[in-house]
């Protein structure tokens, strides 16, 4: 295989052409904002919808749903799944509201010594549940869904969006459809908070790229209310800030209102949850001694790819078919780093890819689910969105629409159905 050439993001004939003059109507600016993103956003929910339909036809042939709790990855249709684990906590939030505490499971196994608390979920996407349900007349789930799904359209449009400055607009275009069909990608279109964190993260690396330094800060902001991984984002801007600072390209007010915002909704809501438990540590120890998920070092990654080599069952949350697709993305992980650094991308985007990874990694947690926890990092696509720039669009079509098809089975059948998501 040829070596993907670099690209600089300084080459100007790589870029989408600037409009010659700027849309006076809502009307112009509607239809420029629909020329510029819509073949990116249909590029995504084709192949979205390819995969989910397979997904869908796999849970009904199988008929294994029928058979679980509709808590448990269960319900009485197959569109029911779509809201069992996570999806069952998030809907618990926003029909009951929060009530954290920690309280002790009796005679609880080692990592199960607190019950399990909703106070573990952050609470924008809830919020968003809730409200459109009062203002659509939804029930949670149809609401939950349709804030994923239109999370995801603006997902993929922030991904084109950074793709495009970087690469110009065929990869931008390309990169959507790969997020649409990546492993873990099955979560993009359930009662999740995954595309709500992605089209906020791309949003916040576009407008550090553009230096919309305040409308960088304020969105990270929004999204460390939506998911804990919005650490990794927080640290990105704020290095991303600081360089800024002491280039002094940008001045000096608006760096450092990014710097300043970007970490406050994270840090708030972790502080509540502090203080309604009686224990400033309380969210850690909420996910540590609940859910058996913190910060590790990595022993429980490296624990559970030795057991996926050997053959092996006897590390905690063993999924042996999810497991091994988790240990052939962690092995893929070095070759699309080195790919993605030889581009010379953005300092936002290298730091907020390997903060995300080394969150991934260095934390004990559903080791299956390492394809979901991944989806954030979308920048890795970006040196194979490159790579198949150059293909044409029949040999594209093809390509990813045999990866949509798959995408059902891996992204989404063995996630919700083999594992726990």
């Amino acid at each position: 295989m040829n070596a993907i050439p670099a690209v600089s993001s300084d080459l100007p004939e790589q870029r989408s052409e600037e409009p010659e003059s700027v849309p006076d109507t809502w009307q112009e600016r509607a239809r420029a904002l629909v020329v510029r993103f819509g073949p990116a956003v249909w590029c995504y929910a084709v192949l979205k919808l390819i995969g989910f339909t397979v997904f869908m036809k796999l849970l009904s042939f199988a008929g294994d749903y029928a058979k679980k709790p509709a808590r448990f990855g269960g319900g009485a249709n197959t569109w029911d799944v779509l809201a069992s684990w996570d999806g069952w906590w998030y809907q618990q939030v926003a029909q009951f509201g929060y009530h954290p505490a920690l309280i002790p499971v009796p005679g609880g196994q080692p990592g199960f010594t607190i019950e399990q608390n909703s106070a573990a979920f952050f609470p924008l996407y809830p919020g968003l549940m809730r409200l459109t349900s009062d203002v659509t007349g939804l029930g949670l789930y149809g609401a939950g869904m349709l804030v994923s799904i239109l999370a995801s359209l603006f997902a993929a449009a922030g991904i084109y969006a950074v793709v495009d400055r970087m690469s110009g607009p065929r990869a931008g275009v390309i990169a959507a459809g790969i997020w649409a069909i990546a492993p873990g990608s099955g979560a993009e279109w359930a009662v999740y908070s995954d595309s709500l964190f992605v089209a906020l993260a791309a949003w916040a690396c576009y407008f550090v790229m553009t230096k919309q330094w305040v409308t960088a800060g304020v969105i990270t902001l929004i999204a460390g209310l939506n998911r804990p991984t919005a650490a990794a984002l927080i640290g990105a801007v704020g290095l991303a800030a600081l360089v800024e600072l002491y280039r002094r390209e940008s001045g000096v007010l608006r760096p450092l209102a990014a710097m300043l915002l970007a970490p406050v909704g994270l840090l708030g809501y972790v502080a509540w949850v502090g203080w309604r438990t009686g224990e400033w540590g309380g969210y850690f120890r909420l996910q540590r001694d609940s859910w058996l998920h913190y910060f590790d070092w990595g022993q429980g990654t490296w624990h559970s790819i030795r057991g996926v080599l050997l053959g092996r069952n006897d590390y905690p949350f063993a999924f042996p078919v999810p497991d091994l697709l988790a240990t052939l993305i962690v092995f893929s992980l070095p070759v699309l780093i080195v790919l993605l650094i030889r581009l010379r991308p953005p300092l936002v985007l290298t730091a907020y890819t390997l903060a995300t990874i080394v969150s991934v990694l260095g934390s004990l947690g559903i080791f299956g689910n390492v394809s979901r926890y991944l989806l954030p990092a979308f920048p890795l696509f970006i040196a194979l969105a490159v790579g198949m720039r150059k293909l044409s669009w029949p040999v594209l079509a093809a390509v990813l629409g045999t990866g949509a098809v798959a995408s059902g089975w891996y992204a989404g059948y063995v996630l919700f159905e083999l594992g726990v998501p």
